[in-house]
C-alpha cells in the first residue's frame, strides 16, 4: 500500500496527477453494491410493477451514463474514453433478518493512462440512487450499503482483487 496520496503536491495543495508519461495499457475495474428495501418494494422491482416503469432498465442506463460523466463529478478525474461499461442488475432474495435487496455490479474498461476505478464505483452508485429514485415513494427507509471495488486490472500496479 502507498504510503502517499497522489492527488497532494510536494505542498499540500490538491492536484490533478499527471499521467503524461505513463504508458496506454487496457484497464479494467469491477465495482459492486446494494440498496436494500421492503419485501413489497422488492416484489414491485421484481415483476415490474413501480409506477415510475422499468426500475432495473432505467438504473442500468443511469449507471452507465453516470461512468461517463465521473470526471465531471469527481474534480481530480481525468476522462477517459470508455471502451466497455457492463452494468449487472440482480435482486438478490431476503435471508435471516437481511431485507431483500438489488444488487448492482459495474465492470469498466479503457485503453488508457490511467485507471476506471472511480467510473465503476461511480456506475454503481448512481444506479443504486436510481433505483432509490424509482422507488422512493413507497419506501424511503432503502439502504445502500456495500459499495466497494473487486477488482482492477492494468496498469503499472497490475492486477488487484478484493479479499
Amino acid at each position: 500500500m502507498s504510503q502517499d496520496f497522489t492527488h497532494f503536491d510536494a505542498q499540500g495543495q490538491a492536484h490533478m496527477v499527471d499521467v503524461g508519461a505513463k504508458a496506454s495499457t487496457h484497464r479494467v475495474a469491477v465495482a459492486e453494491g446494494r440498496i436494500h428495501m421492503q419485501p413489497a418494494t422488492w416484489a414491485m422491482v421484481r415483476d415490474g410493477a413501480a409506477g415510475k416503469g422499468d426500475v432495473l432498465g432505467i438504473a442500468r442506463i443511469a449507471a452507465i451514463q453516470a461512468s461517463k460523466r465521473t470526471a465531471d463529478l469527481i474534480p481530480l478525474c481525468h476522462p477517459l474514453p470508455l471502451t466497455r461499461v457492463d452494468v449487472q442488475l440482480e435482486l438478490v432474495a431476503a435471508h435471516g433478518d437481511t431485507l431483500p435487496a438489488v444488487r448492482c455490479q459495474v465492470q469498466a474498461e479503457t485503453v488508457g493512462k490511467t485507471g476506471v476505478e472511480m467510473e465503476a464505483l461511480t456506475a454503481v452508485q448512481v444506479g443504486l440512487l436510481t433505483i432509490y429514485d424509482m422507488c422512493k415513494a413507497v419506501d424511503r427507509g432503502m439502504r445502500m450499503e456495500g459499495i466497494r471495488l473487486l477488482e482492477k486490472q492494468g496498469g503499472r500496479s497490475g492486477h488487484w482483487q478484493a479479499d
